[in-house]
Protein backbone atom coordinates (compact mmCIF):
# COMPACT_ATOMS: atom_id res chain seq x y z
CA UNK A 1 0.00 0.00 0.00
CA UNK A 2 1.81 2.98 -1.34
CA UNK A 3 0.91 7.13 -0.98
CA UNK A 4 -0.93 7.42 -3.96
CA UNK A 5 -3.69 5.06 -2.44
CA UNK A 6 -3.63 6.89 0.23
CA UNK A 7 -4.04 10.55 -1.94
CA UNK A 8 -6.57 8.22 -3.80
CA UNK A 9 -8.62 7.46 -0.07
CA UNK A 10 -8.66 10.55 1.12
CA UNK A 11 -9.63 12.73 -2.15
CA UNK A 12 -6.14 14.67 -2.01
CA UNK A 13 -3.28 15.44 -3.42
CA UNK A 14 0.45 12.89 -3.08
CA UNK A 15 1.62 16.05 -1.75
CA UNK A 16 -0.86 16.97 0.54
CA UNK A 17 -0.49 13.28 2.29
CA UNK A 18 3.10 14.28 2.44
CA UNK A 19 2.41 17.40 4.34
CA UNK A 20 -0.26 15.95 6.40
CA UNK A 21 2.57 13.81 7.62
CA UNK A 22 5.57 15.74 7.63
CA UNK A 23 4.18 18.96 8.08
CA UNK A 24 0.96 19.19 9.39
CA UNK A 25 0.87 22.58 10.27
CA UNK A 26 0.52 23.27 6.78
CA UNK A 27 -2.76 21.04 5.88
CA UNK A 28 -6.14 22.56 7.13
CA UNK A 29 -7.18 20.13 10.10
CA UNK A 30 -10.47 18.70 8.39
CA UNK A 31 -8.65 17.73 5.60
CA UNK A 32 -5.42 15.85 8.15
CA UNK A 33 -7.96 13.99 9.68
CA UNK A 34 -9.43 12.84 6.57
CA UNK A 35 -5.87 11.59 5.46
CA UNK A 36 -4.80 10.18 8.53
CA UNK A 37 -7.92 8.19 8.43
CA UNK A 38 -6.64 6.81 5.40
CA UNK A 39 -3.85 5.87 6.12
CA UNK A 40 -5.59 4.06 9.55
CA UNK A 41 -7.70 2.32 7.55
CA UNK A 42 -5.57 1.28 4.63
CA UNK A 43 -2.90 0.25 6.82
CA UNK A 44 -0.10 2.71 5.24
CA UNK A 45 2.86 2.73 6.34
CA UNK A 46 5.72 4.95 5.64
CA UNK A 47 9.27 3.51 5.35
CA UNK A 48 12.11 4.74 3.46
CA UNK A 49 13.71 1.00 3.71
CA UNK A 50 10.32 -0.16 2.62
CA UNK A 51 11.98 -0.62 -1.06
CA UNK A 52 14.83 -3.07 0.72
CA UNK A 53 11.86 -4.99 2.39
CA UNK A 54 10.12 -5.98 -1.45
CA UNK A 55 13.17 -6.61 -3.00
CA UNK A 56 14.00 -9.25 -0.27
CA UNK A 57 16.94 -7.31 1.00
CA UNK A 58 16.46 -6.44 5.01
CA UNK A 59 18.94 -8.08 7.39
CA UNK A 60 17.32 -7.30 9.88
CA UNK A 61 15.03 -9.71 12.26
CA UNK A 62 12.90 -7.71 15.33
CA UNK A 63 12.66 -10.13 18.43
CA UNK A 64 10.05 -8.67 21.32
CA UNK A 65 9.99 -10.45 24.58
CA UNK A 66 8.37 -10.06 27.59
CA UNK A 67 10.91 -8.97 30.39
CA UNK A 68 14.68 -8.47 29.12
CA UNK A 69 15.78 -8.37 32.97
CA UNK A 70 14.78 -11.79 32.87
CA UNK A 71 18.04 -14.24 32.10
CA UNK A 72 15.43 -16.77 30.11
CA UNK A 73 15.12 -14.67 27.88
CA UNK A 74 18.22 -13.21 27.39
CA UNK A 75 19.16 -17.43 26.60
CA UNK A 76 16.77 -17.35 23.76
CA UNK A 77 17.82 -13.99 22.32
CA UNK A 78 21.44 -15.91 22.70
CA UNK A 79 19.46 -18.27 20.33
CA UNK A 80 17.61 -16.57 17.95
CA UNK A 81 20.74 -14.74 17.20
CA UNK A 82 22.80 -17.24 16.46
CA UNK A 83 20.84 -18.65 13.59
CA UNK A 84 20.84 -14.80 12.34
CA UNK A 85 24.31 -14.71 12.63
CA UNK A 86 24.15 -18.25 10.66
CA UNK A 87 22.59 -16.45 8.20
CA UNK A 88 24.06 -13.13 7.49
CA UNK A 89 21.55 -11.18 9.35
CA UNK A 90 20.91 -9.27 12.44
CA UNK A 91 18.76 -9.07 15.26
CA UNK A 92 16.99 -6.08 16.70
CA UNK A 93 15.79 -6.91 20.40
CA UNK A 94 13.32 -4.78 22.17
CA UNK A 95 11.16 -5.43 25.73
CA UNK A 96 7.25 -5.21 25.83
CA UNK A 97 7.54 -4.96 29.47
CA UNK A 98 4.51 -6.74 30.02
CA UNK A 99 2.42 -4.40 28.82
CA UNK A 100 0.21 -4.73 25.70
CA UNK A 101 0.26 -1.39 24.78
CA UNK A 102 4.05 -1.34 23.95
CA UNK A 103 3.83 -4.49 22.50
CA UNK A 104 1.21 -2.44 20.29
CA UNK A 105 3.95 0.45 19.70
CA UNK A 106 6.71 -1.88 19.22
CA UNK A 107 4.77 -3.86 16.25
CA UNK A 108 3.89 -0.81 14.55
CA UNK A 109 7.64 0.13 14.46
CA UNK A 110 9.02 -3.13 13.22
CA UNK A 111 6.30 -2.61 10.24
CA UNK A 112 7.66 1.21 10.29
CA UNK A 113 11.08 -0.13 9.66
CA UNK A 114 10.42 -3.05 7.44
CA UNK A 115 11.96 -5.42 9.23
CA UNK A 116 12.64 -9.30 7.57
CA UNK A 117 10.21 -10.75 10.43
CA UNK A 118 9.44 -10.64 13.67
CA UNK A 119 10.02 -13.43 16.92
CA UNK A 120 7.23 -12.12 19.47
CA UNK A 121 6.64 -13.36 23.44
CA UNK A 122 2.86 -11.87 22.67
CA UNK A 123 2.16 -9.91 26.06
CA UNK A 124 -1.58 -10.15 24.19
CA UNK A 125 -2.97 -13.47 24.53
CA UNK A 126 -6.32 -12.31 22.70
CA UNK A 127 -4.15 -11.75 19.32
CA UNK A 128 -5.39 -8.29 18.84
CA UNK A 129 -1.76 -7.07 18.55
CA UNK A 130 -0.64 -9.85 16.05
CA UNK A 131 -3.94 -9.47 14.20
CA UNK A 132 -3.19 -5.91 13.41
CA UNK A 133 0.23 -6.68 12.31
CA UNK A 134 -0.79 -9.33 9.73
CA UNK A 135 -1.81 -6.76 7.58
CA UNK A 136 1.36 -5.73 7.01
CA UNK A 137 2.58 -8.39 5.35
CA UNK A 138 5.64 -9.20 7.22
CA UNK A 139 6.49 -13.00 8.65
CA UNK A 140 6.48 -12.87 12.57
CA UNK A 141 6.74 -16.45 14.77
CA UNK A 142 5.21 -16.94 18.33
CA UNK A 143 8.08 -17.86 20.66
CA UNK A 144 7.44 -19.50 23.91
CA UNK A 145 3.56 -19.30 23.71
CA UNK A 146 1.21 -20.32 20.91
CA UNK A 147 -1.67 -17.90 20.48
CA UNK A 148 -4.16 -19.72 18.53
CA UNK A 149 -6.34 -17.15 16.88
CA UNK A 150 -2.86 -15.88 14.81
CA UNK A 151 -1.39 -17.13 11.80
CA UNK A 152 1.99 -18.03 11.88
CA UNK A 153 4.93 -20.37 13.33
CA UNK A 154 5.16 -21.08 16.92
CA UNK A 155 7.41 -22.69 19.33
CA UNK A 156 6.69 -23.39 22.83
CA UNK A 157 7.12 -25.80 25.81
CA UNK A 158 4.70 -27.81 27.07
CA UNK A 159 4.17 -26.35 30.22
CA UNK A 160 0.79 -28.63 31.42
CA UNK A 161 3.52 -31.44 31.40
CA UNK A 162 6.32 -28.92 32.92
CA UNK A 163 3.93 -27.76 35.81
CA UNK A 164 3.12 -31.76 36.61
CA UNK A 165 6.65 -32.73 36.89
CA UNK A 166 7.58 -30.03 39.69
CA UNK A 167 4.14 -30.93 41.44
CA UNK A 168 4.87 -34.60 41.38
CA UNK A 169 8.00 -34.30 42.58
CA UNK A 170 6.93 -32.46 45.56
CA UNK A 171 4.21 -35.40 46.19
CA UNK A 172 6.68 -37.79 46.30
CA UNK A 173 8.59 -36.15 48.63
CA UNK A 174 5.45 -36.18 51.23
CA UNK A 175 3.92 -32.67 50.49
CA UNK A 176 0.10 -32.38 50.71
CA UNK A 177 0.03 -28.46 51.30
CA UNK A 178 0.82 -26.56 48.23
CA UNK A 179 0.89 -23.57 46.71
CA UNK A 180 1.06 -22.44 43.28
CA UNK A 181 2.78 -18.62 42.89
CA UNK A 182 1.75 -17.29 39.63
CA UNK A 183 1.79 -13.83 37.72
CA UNK A 184 -1.25 -12.51 35.76
CA UNK A 185 -3.56 -15.48 34.82
CA UNK A 186 -4.30 -13.68 31.67
CA UNK A 187 -1.20 -15.35 30.76
CA UNK A 188 -1.14 -18.43 28.79
CA UNK A 189 2.09 -20.09 30.86
CA UNK A 190 0.50 -18.96 34.10
CA UNK A 191 -2.63 -21.06 33.05
CA UNK A 192 -1.15 -23.72 31.68
CA UNK A 193 1.52 -24.04 34.71
CA UNK A 194 -1.40 -23.52 37.23
CA UNK A 195 -3.74 -26.80 35.15
CA UNK A 196 -0.41 -28.81 35.15
CA UNK A 197 -0.30 -28.59 38.60
CA UNK A 198 -3.55 -29.03 39.00
CA UNK A 199 -4.10 -32.09 37.21
CA UNK A 200 -1.18 -34.40 39.21
CA UNK A 201 -2.70 -33.04 42.23
CA UNK A 202 -6.06 -34.04 41.37
CA UNK A 203 -4.73 -37.76 40.13
CA UNK A 204 -3.18 -37.80 43.61
CA UNK A 205 -6.51 -38.17 45.58
CA UNK A 206 -8.37 -35.95 47.89
CA UNK A 207 -6.19 -35.09 50.58
CA UNK A 208 -3.52 -33.01 48.52
CA UNK A 209 -4.75 -29.33 48.12
CA UNK A 210 -2.99 -26.48 46.02
CA UNK A 211 -3.68 -22.69 47.15
CA UNK A 212 -2.94 -20.00 44.45
CA UNK A 213 -0.79 -16.48 44.57
CA UNK A 214 -1.53 -14.72 41.89
CA UNK A 215 1.09 -11.82 41.29
CA UNK A 216 0.80 -8.37 38.84
CA UNK A 217 4.44 -9.26 37.26
CA UNK A 218 6.79 -12.36 37.22
CA UNK A 219 10.12 -10.84 38.96
CA UNK A 220 11.64 -11.44 42.05
CA UNK A 221 9.69 -8.01 43.64
CA UNK A 222 6.74 -10.38 42.97
CA UNK A 223 8.15 -12.91 44.67
CA UNK A 224 8.84 -11.72 47.60
CA UNK A 225 4.84 -10.35 48.04
CA UNK A 226 3.76 -13.78 47.41
CA UNK A 227 6.66 -14.82 50.15
CA UNK A 228 4.59 -12.41 52.47
CA UNK A 229 1.35 -13.54 51.80
CA UNK A 230 2.12 -17.03 52.30
CA UNK A 231 3.46 -16.53 55.18
CA UNK A 232 0.52 -15.01 56.57
CA UNK A 233 -1.41 -18.23 55.87
CA UNK A 234 -2.32 -20.48 58.34
CA UNK A 235 -2.12 -23.75 58.06
CA UNK A 236 1.19 -22.94 55.57
CA UNK A 237 1.81 -24.55 52.86
CA UNK A 238 4.95 -27.14 53.30
CA UNK A 239 5.67 -26.51 49.60
CA UNK A 240 5.73 -24.04 46.58
CA UNK A 241 5.26 -24.40 43.00
CA UNK A 242 6.46 -21.07 41.04
CA UNK A 243 5.68 -20.39 37.66
CA UNK A 244 8.89 -18.72 37.44
CA UNK A 245 12.43 -18.86 38.68
CA UNK A 246 12.56 -15.41 39.15
CA UNK A 247 9.50 -15.13 41.46
CA UNK A 248 10.88 -18.45 42.79
CA UNK A 249 14.54 -16.38 44.20
CA UNK A 250 11.81 -13.75 45.82
CA UNK A 251 10.40 -16.33 47.56
CA UNK A 252 13.23 -17.60 49.26
CA UNK A 253 14.36 -14.31 49.93
CA UNK A 254 10.76 -13.52 52.34
CA UNK A 255 11.08 -16.65 53.67
CA UNK A 256 15.37 -16.74 54.32
CA UNK A 257 14.25 -13.22 56.31
CA UNK A 258 11.27 -14.52 58.05
CA UNK A 259 13.80 -17.44 59.34
CA UNK A 260 11.78 -20.00 57.86
CA UNK A 261 14.44 -22.93 56.92
CA UNK A 262 14.13 -24.16 52.64
CA UNK A 263 14.01 -26.76 52.27
CA UNK A 264 13.17 -28.20 55.75
CA UNK A 265 10.18 -26.09 56.83
CA UNK A 266 8.95 -24.62 52.92
CA UNK A 267 10.40 -27.00 50.04
CA UNK A 268 10.53 -24.93 46.72
CA UNK A 269 10.24 -25.41 42.88
CA UNK A 270 10.94 -22.97 40.22
CA UNK A 271 10.58 -22.95 36.37
CA UNK A 272 13.15 -21.68 33.79
CA UNK A 273 16.44 -23.42 35.38
CA UNK A 274 18.20 -20.03 34.78
CA UNK A 275 21.67 -19.48 35.64
CA UNK A 276 21.18 -18.08 38.93
CA UNK A 277 18.54 -21.12 39.85
CA UNK A 278 21.67 -23.09 40.80
CA UNK A 279 23.85 -20.08 42.24
CA UNK A 280 21.12 -19.49 44.37
CA UNK A 281 22.00 -19.63 48.99
CA UNK A 282 19.62 -22.84 48.44
CA UNK A 283 19.80 -24.23 44.78
CA UNK A 284 16.86 -24.01 43.51
CA UNK A 285 15.10 -27.02 41.93
CA UNK A 286 13.24 -25.71 38.68
CA UNK A 287 11.83 -27.04 35.44
CA UNK A 288 14.44 -26.67 32.92
CA UNK A 289 13.75 -25.10 29.32
CA UNK A 290 15.61 -25.41 26.75
CA UNK A 291 15.61 -21.77 25.83
CA UNK A 292 18.54 -21.24 23.41
CA UNK A 293 16.78 -23.87 21.18
CA UNK A 294 13.81 -22.24 21.60
CA UNK A 295 15.12 -19.09 20.18
CA UNK A 296 17.37 -20.63 17.22
CA UNK A 297 14.12 -23.32 16.35
CA UNK A 298 11.80 -20.02 16.21
CA UNK A 299 14.71 -17.77 14.02
CA UNK A 300 15.02 -20.67 11.84
CA UNK A 301 11.45 -21.26 10.88
CA UNK A 302 11.22 -17.25 10.11
CA UNK A 303 14.49 -17.25 8.09
CA UNK A 304 12.92 -20.44 6.26
CA UNK A 305 9.77 -18.60 5.86
CA UNK A 306 11.64 -15.13 4.43
CA UNK A 307 13.69 -16.97 2.61
CA UNK A 308 14.89 -18.26 -1.23
CA UNK A 309 12.26 -21.01 -0.18
CA UNK A 310 9.23 -18.69 1.07
CA UNK A 311 6.97 -20.19 -1.61
CA UNK A 312 7.27 -23.72 -0.09
CA UNK A 313 6.93 -22.71 3.42
CA UNK A 314 4.72 -24.66 5.58
CA UNK A 315 3.76 -22.95 9.32
CA UNK A 316 4.55 -25.28 12.00
CA UNK A 317 3.53 -25.35 15.75
CA UNK A 318 6.49 -26.74 17.80
CA UNK A 319 6.27 -27.70 21.16
CA UNK A 320 9.55 -28.47 22.72
CA UNK A 321 9.66 -30.58 26.24
CA UNK A 322 10.47 -29.58 30.37
CA UNK A 323 12.78 -31.21 32.48
CA UNK A 324 12.96 -31.12 36.05
CA UNK A 325 16.29 -30.44 37.38
CA UNK A 326 16.71 -31.33 41.24
CA UNK A 327 17.94 -29.53 43.85
CA UNK A 328 18.19 -28.79 47.28
CA UNK A 329 15.36 -26.29 47.49
CA UNK A 330 13.09 -29.30 47.45
CA UNK A 331 15.09 -32.48 48.84
CA UNK A 332 14.10 -33.05 52.53
CA UNK A 333 11.08 -35.54 52.34
CA UNK A 334 8.07 -33.42 54.63
CA UNK A 335 8.56 -34.73 58.04
CA UNK A 336 12.59 -35.78 57.78
CA UNK A 337 13.48 -32.81 60.04
CA UNK A 338 10.66 -32.02 63.26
Amino acid sequence: MGIKEVARAAGVSVGTVSNAINRPEMVAEETRVRVLAAIDQLGYVRSESARHLRAGSSKIIALLVLDMTNPFFVDVASGAERAARDAGLGVMLCNSAQSTAEEAEYLSLFAEQRVRGVLVTPADTTGRNLAAFERHGIPFVSVDRVVPSAEGCSVSVDDIAGAGLAVRHLLDRGHRNLAYVSGPMQLTQCQDRHAGALAVLRAAGADAELRHIETERMDVAAGRDAGARLLGMSPRPTAVFCANDLMALGLLQALYGAGVAVPEEVALVGYDDIEFAAAAAVPLTSVRQPAFRMGRSAADLLIEETGDAADRHEHQRIVLQPELVVRASSMTARGEHG
